[in-house]
């Protein structure tokens, strides 16, 4: 039983079979599924190397647990204790090798419609040597020439490349939100209480914006200090309001029947999270009272002690992390990707009701094939893709700058290390507080969108 398991995976490594599981047991797999599972690996190994790289701490374990440590860095080549290997420099040269790497696969797998061709079997396979190129083209970014010429340079394309993927970012969750009250909304005609499901949740989103609001207006305000804070509380709550009456609008309502609530709550909730963030990495304010200066408009709870200041950067990278793969892996299916067009779909869409409404599939139709002793393995792109193999490369393209960006805190990245992730600069607030209005806008758009362009909507 392991010889043909072996044989299987060694296919998988270093062919073009599908990657599977080496275990009978595991449930059986899509082959587009573990193909993109498979890169996100790939792309998370990375950005985990990459915050180690900007840590200080990880740096001084390692000086302090690996014998001969100086002496190993000397032999490679990376100056004293290894300086070359750390830093927002180094950070930004292994996210332009892995930038490289999809960028090169995105223009690789143009108009590739199927599996079965030589190309799709490069992308679906070969993981080993995948990742051997993904390794070569991390290291090759330091040997580059002109060190400060192509960080200045790579900074700026970093910057354009991480916004650009915030707006995917932001379009998503525009497109989630139309796609879970569709979902819920045709389970009513059939059974009353998803319309109270809908009810409840709608009131525990605006629940929790509004809640939003008063907290942020009780801790992140002061009398004397905190104007910004005042005037985008006052500017991000006010537009919260008109998209929540603008989608409940009889004109809108007689273009967008499903239209409700529920879309603007999503959207309010996550506006009141940016808004949140963004005054969170404000730098502090202080105001002199009785002779001493005191910081205003913070967090409350923060106790200051460095266990606490962990603990809160872990939950943001891990955060961070997870909004970045999920936006990576669901940009690229076809209903995502209409979306993100801003159209309606050329087929009919039938929903079903259901709780778990994102895990549905986009084919139902595909071969089943036994890959040794090990997982099945279900070819469902034969006959077409689930999804653009161009355009999931280029997302990733993208998410890598993103990444670049923001481990090195954007344009503030000198004296950087990762366990100020959270710390206030400038540029972050202002790029979380764009993020919020570019996401009302993108929101308002897909409702008015079929009053100027009703052909592109038409059934």
């Amino acid at each position: 039983m392991c010889i043909p398991c072996f044989i299987s995976q060694l296919a998988c490594c270093c062919g073009s079979a599908a990657c599977s599981c080496c275990c009978n047991c595991c449930p059986k797999i899509k082959q587009s599924t573990g193909t993109r599972v498979m890169y996100a690996l790939y792309f998370l190994l990375v950005t985990i190397i990459c915050v180690i790289m900007m840590s200080p701490t990880v740096e001084q374990q390692l000086k302090e647990n690996i014998p001969f440590y100086s002496e190993l860095c000397e032999k490679m080549n990376a100056g004293e204790n290894c300086k070359t290997l750390v830093g927002y420099s180094a950070v930004y040269k292994v996210c332009f090798g892995m930038a490289c790497f999809f960028f090169f696969f995105a223009i690789f797998t143009i108009r590739v419609n199927n599996s079965t061709g030589c190309r799709a079997a490069i992308h679906n396979g070969f993981w080993f040597l995948k990742f051997i190129v993904l390794v070569a083209c991390c290291a090759g970014a330091f040997f580059l020439p002109e060190e400060k010429i192509f960080l200045n340079v790579w900074r700026y394309v970093g910057a354009v490349g991480g916004f650009i993927f915030l707006l995917i970012q932001l379009m998503l969750l525009v497109e989630f939100a139309h796609r879970w009250n569709t979902n819920w909304s045709s389970g009513v005609t059939y059974n009353r209480l998803w319309y109270a499901a809908l009810a409840f949740v709608t009131l525990v989103l605006f629940t929790i914006a509004v809640g939003a609001v008063v907290f942020m207006g009780i801790y992140y305000t002061h009398p004397e200090a905190c104007l910004l804070n005042k005037i985008f509380l006052g500017i991000n709550g006010s537009l919260c309001l008109i998209v929540s009456l603008l989608a409940i609008s009889p004109f809108i309502q007689k273009l967008q029947p499903t239209s409700g609530l529920l879309q603007p709550g999503v959207i309010s909730v996550y506006v009141m999270y940016l808004t949140f963030s963004a005054f969170s990495s404000k730098p502090k304010e202080t105001v002199t009272s009785d002779g001493m200066n005191t910081t205003v408009c913070v967090f409350p709870f923060n106790s200051g002690t460095e266990s606490d200041k962990k603990i809160v950067t872990a939950v943001g990278t891990v955060i961070l992390f997870a909004c970045v793969l999920y936006s990576c892996l669901t940009s690229t299916t076809r209903r995502s990707s209409a979306a993100l067009r801003v159209c309606r779909n050329t087929e009919p869409e039938t929903e079903r009701a259901r709780c778990c409404f994102c895990f549905g599939d986009d084919t139902d139709y595909y071969d089943e094939e036994k890959t040794g002793a090990g997982q099945n393995v279900v070819y469902d792109e034969r006959e077409a893709t689930i999804y653009s193999y161009s355009y999931f490369h280029f997302v990733f393209f993208l998410g890598s700058l993103y990444v670049m960006m923001t481990v090195t805190n954007w344009f503030h990245y000198d004296d950087h290390k990762i366990e100020k992730l959270l710390d206030g600069s400038w540029s972050v607030f202002w790029i979380k507080m764009v993020s919020c209005w570019v996401c009302v806008l993108v929101y308002m758009w897909t409702l008015i969108a079929p009053m100027v362009c009703p052909k592109r909507f038409e059934a």
